[in-house]
């Protein structure tokens, strides 16, 4: 496995700074950057809001330069005088799949985004590049930043936010670590908060390849208090005042629950050592979202908490595609097109099929492959037609998996694989 992922990376053709290098260009510090992505389905810009400053970094200290998957965009700090990647790190956005709505080809609107960067000893030049599903460039902006700037904001040492650690393997440094964020539960409610908070983290940490690797991992509950309890449901009418700002109805579809309210949520962590967000809704109304590299959001109080839950990490944390479809269009209708290969690694579109799972299929499988009723039993890798959103002409690899099916009691081989590379890839030095 980690001859594979070195391959890929290498494949990538990328390199860089690599964890010895660290002092040489970066302080024991954290620049949080703060963006407005905006426009509409024609033009698109990002914009630079704000910078801030926070004693300690928690990110990753190997693969500087590298990403495992391309996402939707990509974040480079740069040094000026060799153009050396010093670090890179690749996300996608709600921006982004706003522009495949309807309502973007009408209207123009903005969408608020934070990344986290090692603070530079010297200045540095920020790119942060919009990509397409196909990788094709949307929108770019290339910033100066110098360390020494007044009016980069110094955010407190101290906590903002009490919180509690759930799970602790090891120092910021050494591990991953997950902050999972209360939204929708009053100051009066935080002990159900820590109990829903413990219940996400031991779902998650039940399915592999989380699990095995579980010691690489910290997860810290953080009690940010909301005015009112529960969430907003637009669709019943109810609007909340709460933590981060969350509403269903995200795209008008009644399940889909997000906040356009980013740099909020990264405020409620200053003080906190933190790389990757779940944020959990005090709600029983079915619904989440995942982004990658952005955050969880999914409510704690419906019936399909624990399933949904892990499947939203598996998009912000893992990078994976849905593998679910409809019948009948809805907002995604015009997500993927069939003309190009996604960058998830559990889809295709088969035009590059050899760049996903073509290396764990049976040399008998046929492809595409018919769901039989053994095949539905036990994970069997496969090319089975629909996923993506998409009933025809976008393949899945497996009948059932976490990232399909609610009833799914794990994730399929593919989907493993690709998580387990997200972990290496953060955690051991290529």
């Amino acid at each position: 496995m980690k001859r594979l992922f070195a391959l890929v990376i290498s494949l990538l053709g990328i390199t860089g700074l690599n964890a010895q290098e660290f002092s040489e260009y970066f302080q024991n510090k954290t620049l949080r950057i703060d963006y407005i992505f905006a426009g509409n389905s024609s033009n698109q810009f990002v914009a630079l809001d704000e910078l801030s400053q926070s004693d300690g970094w928690a990110g990753r200290r190997v693969n500087m330069a590298e990403t495992p998957v391309r996402g939707n965009g990509d974040i480079k700090v740069i040094d000026p005088a060799s153009g050396k990647i010093l670090y890179c790190n690749s996300f996608s956005s709600l921006f982004q799949e706003w522009l495949t709505t309807d309502e973007a080809q009408k209207l123009t609107k903005s969408f608020e985004a934070t990344f986290l960067v090692p603070f530079p000893k010297q200045n540095i030049i920020v790119e942060t590049t919009l990509l397409d599903n196909e990788g094709k460039v949307q929108a770019k902006l290339s910033h100066e930043v110098n360390p020494q700037d007044k009016l980069i904001r110094q955010l407190p040492s101290e906590a903002a936010t009490p919180h509690k650690y759930l799970l602790k393997n090891g120092t910021a440094e050494e591990k991953i670590d997950i902050a999972i964020i209360a939204e929708g539960y009053t100051a009066a409610e935080m002990d159900i908060f820590l109990k829903d908070a413990q219940t996400a983290c031991d779902e998650i940490f039940r399915y592999e390849p989380f699990a095995t690797m579980k010691e690489r991992f910290n997860v810290v509950a953080v009690m940010s208090p909301s005015e009112q309890s529960n969430v907003s449901v637009p669709q019943d009418g109810v609007w909340k005042k709460s933590a981060v700002n969350s509403n269903f109805m995200t795209f008008y579809s009644p399940r889909y629950l997000t906040t356009n309210s980013v740099h909020m949520i990264h405020d409620c962590l200053t003080g906190i050592a933190y790389e990757h967000l779940i944020i959990l809704a005090n709600t029983d109304t079915y619904g989440g979202g995942g982004i990658y590299n952005s955050y969880t959001l999914t409510t704690a109080h419906n019936p399909l908490f624990k399933p949904v839950v892990v499947h939203e990490f598996g998009h912000s944390f893992g990078a994976l595609a849905d593998e679910y479809f409809y019948d009948e269009p809805d907002h995604t209708e015009n997500f993927y097109k069939l003309d190009y290969e996604p960058w998830e690694q559990n889809i295709s579109s088969l035009v590059d099929f050899n760049s996903k799972w073509a290396d764990m299929l049976d040399k008998r499988t046929k492809i595409p492959t018919e769901p039989t009723e053994k095949r539905k039993k036990n994970y069997t890798v496969g090319v089975y037609e629909g996923g993506g959103y998409m009933t025809k002409g976008m393949y899945r690899p497996a009948v059932v998996c976490r990232m399909r099916d609610n009833v799914a009691t794990q994730f399929c081989p593919v989907c493993q694989r690709a998580i387990e590379r997200i972990i290496r890839y953060n955690t051991e030095q290529k």
